[in-house]
């Protein structure tokens, strides 16, 4: 089955950290570009992120610039995502993809997303 698991949300207070892992299974990673999504109640989906197949270039949103950092392993067919500093506004469902390429901090021509994840930042 070609899907993508993620784990590591949860509840956390202000300023608080989470990382959030992305498993690929049934297909290699490495070929993809892999972005990072969320979605916080009655708004859309937006990008936030996004990493390039070999790793060597990452981009972020404004909102998480300086607090968030993505990475990849590609040996593990894995990503992730450290969220630090958190604020309740990064309160979301996030979401992994692989897609085709970045432009900017979001991928584009998305093959595959993970299930998503509950961030709930708050006291």
């Amino acid at each position: 089955q070609l899907q993508l698991v993620e784990s590591g949300g949860g509840l956390v207070q202000p300023g608080g950290s989470l990382r959030l892992s992305c498993v690929a299974s049934g297909f290699t990673l490495y070929y993809y570009a892999i972005g990072w999504f969320r979605q916080a109640p009655g708004k859309e989906r937006e990008g936030i992120s996004c990493i390039s197949p070999s790793g060597d270039s990452t981009n972020y949103a404004d909102s998480v610039k300086g607090r968030f950092t993505i990475s990849r392993d590609n040996a593990k067919n894995t990503a992730s995502l450290q969220m630090n500093s958190l604020k309740p506004e990064d309160t979301a469902v996030y979401y992994c993809a692989a897609a085709s390429w970045c432009s900017g901090y979001v991928s584009h021509d998305v093959n595959y997303w993970g299930q998503g994840t509950q961030v709930t930042v708050s006291s």
